[in-house]
């Protein structure tokens, strides 16, 4: 395979489009590549952390670029081995945004939850009634009954971090946490879970969001804060480990 690759910094490319998510030109420059027969089908594409130094984005850019190709079908991904040119990838391939350009990718809105959930955390340990408590623990209750149920079980995670975050009495709190929830959707972040969200994931979760619990319990805001933090970057850990 003879690489050569596309820039995709900014020098080469001219500005980037306000608000263009960086995974998305990342896609259409792989794809370009495919069309140009640069890399073949059937052929592995190079690992994550070659893709990113020379095109100059995160690894986390490189997944969520790759599996928006992988919806297409444009690769394919095979568990511990990487990921391929698919055999038959089309005449003409296109990248289809499958997000709107200005809307964040998974990774942008995992790291986002990590800053402003931690914090309101650390608020509602400080300020929560025994009624939060119950509401909170109503959530994390139903989350372990469901564990086998991929879909209630997500829920009942959903509610945990919104209870927590109306725990603070703070409406505008509440209203951020539930549109930060509300973006986790669509095809690419499907996909991302359909690869990385086990039963040992969402095992791993409910330590995490036991550990949540007890330092709200305690009206510890420092622990909180920390609970809070290390489970959604131990997530982000979790979704972004290698493919080979």
């Amino acid at each position: 395979m003879n690489l050569k690759l596309i820039p995709g910094n900014a020098q080469a490319d001219g500005p980037s489009k306000v608000g263009e998510r960086s995974y998305l030109r990342l896609a259409a420059q792989i794809m370009e590549l495919v069309r140009q027969g640069e890399i073949k089908p059937g052929e592995r594409l190079p690992a994550e952390r070659v893709l990113a130094e020379r095109f100059d984005v995160s690894r986390t850019a490189v997944r969520e670029a790759t599996i928006s190709l992988e919806i297409q079908g444009v690769v394919e991904v095979r568990g511990g081995s990487g990921v391929y040119v698919s055999q038959t990838p089309g005449r003409n391939p296109v990248v289809t945004p499958f997000m709107p350009a200005t809307e964040p990718g998974p990774f942008e809105l995992l790291r986002a939850r990590c800053l402003i959930e931690a914090e309101i955390a650390g608020q509602a340990a400080e300020v929560r009634k025994d009624s939060d408590l119950d509401r909170i623990f109503s959530a994390l209750t139903e989350m372990y009954e469901q564990m086998d149920n991929k879909e209630a079980n997500a829920e009942a995670d959903r509610l945990f971090h919104v209870r927590i975050a109306e725990s603070t009495g703070n409406s505008v709190l509440m209203q951020m946490v539930t549109a930060l929830w509300a973006q986790a959707r669509g095809p690419i972040w499907t996909k991302i879970e359909h690869h990385f969200h086990t039963p040992e994931l969402r095992l791993a979760s409910h330590a995490d969001h036991q550990r949540i619990f007890n330092a709200l319990l305690a009206r510890d805001a420092d622990a909180s804060r920390a609970a809070m933090r290390a489970h959604i970057e131990r997530v982000i850990t979790e979704f972004t480990q290698a493919w080979r």
